[in-house]
């Protein structure tokens, strides 16, 4: 699914627990096999150089008060640059499939490079090289011929939030504003769905979760609300009301 300008991601492209993604990306492969697609403007908070912190762990992911899945994570530094990495575990039906991927990002929070990969129904891969405000999508899946695709965002600087790997919203969090503060829209490119879009992010305060005081981010798409947990800059919890999914760190 392609979105047109101006468009908010879906509720199925942005946080639900989609275990059968590779039958829509066979879809896609099917299309021609060079397209360009231009996202309009949209503001992007700046961050300093120093915005990231190292931080590795574990997170259940829960659906109608049931464990559906497991995410492993690590963000750290490599050379000069960041690499967020994580591998997620889903239950389905028919057995389990586990999705990787792997970010690499400038110390300001710019993307340089994505790749992922699954193991569900049929193997998929793809890499994402970005350069500037150009995407450029290479996506392999099994039995179908390579499929690449371009995109063009208005800023350079464009968050990453994949499908079941929860630990991208903790990048989101370095790249909001915090001097700032108040609703701040981004351009947001969800890989495994071929998506491109735009969030806003909005800080709402300190909040008791659990016994414990957590900062609370919501992120919104046209048809979707997301409420991020953090302590300090460390992601702690995750909820979609809509979806009835939680993401809770062990």
């Amino acid at each position: 699914m392609i979105l047109k300008p101006n468009s908010s991601l879906s509720r199925q492209a942005i946080f639900l627990i989609p275990v059968a993604i590779v039958a829509a990306m066979l879809l896609v492969a099917t299309a021609p096999s060079h397209a360009n697609h231009r996202l309009a403007p949209s503001p992007v908070s700046a961050v300093s150089d120093s915005g990231f912190v190292a931080d590795k762990g574990k997170f259940r992911i829960m659906v109608n008060g049931q464990q559906v899945g497991k995410e492993e994570f690590e963000i750290g530094p490599s050379g000069s640059d960041w690499v967020a990495h994580g591998t997620s575990e889903i239950q389905a039906p028919k057995g389990s499939s586990h999705v990787t991927g792997t970010l690499n990002l400038r110390p300001d929070g710019t993307p340089v490079r994505y790749e992922w990969s699954t193991d569900g129904p049929k193997k998929a891969s793809s890499v994402i090289v970005f350069n500037g405000v150009v995407a450029n999508v290479e996506l392999h899946v099994e039995g179908a011929r390579p499929y690449t695709q371009q995109f063009t965002f208005s800023s350079p600087r464009i968050v990453v939030l994949d499908n079941n790997l929860y630990h991208q919203y903790a990048i989101l969090f370095r790249l909001y504003d915090w001097d700032k503060k108040g609703v701040q829209s981004f351009s947001v490119l969800v890989p495994q769905e071929i998506t491109p879009g735009s969030i806003t992010v909005e800080s709402v305060g300190k909040q008791d979760v659990a016994g414990a005081s957590l900062e609370e981010l919501r992120v919104k798409t046209e048809d979707n609300e997301i409420d991020a947990f953090f302590d300090g800059p460390k992601l702690m919890r995750l909820l979609a009301p809509s979806a009835n999914a939680e993401i809770i760190r062990e």
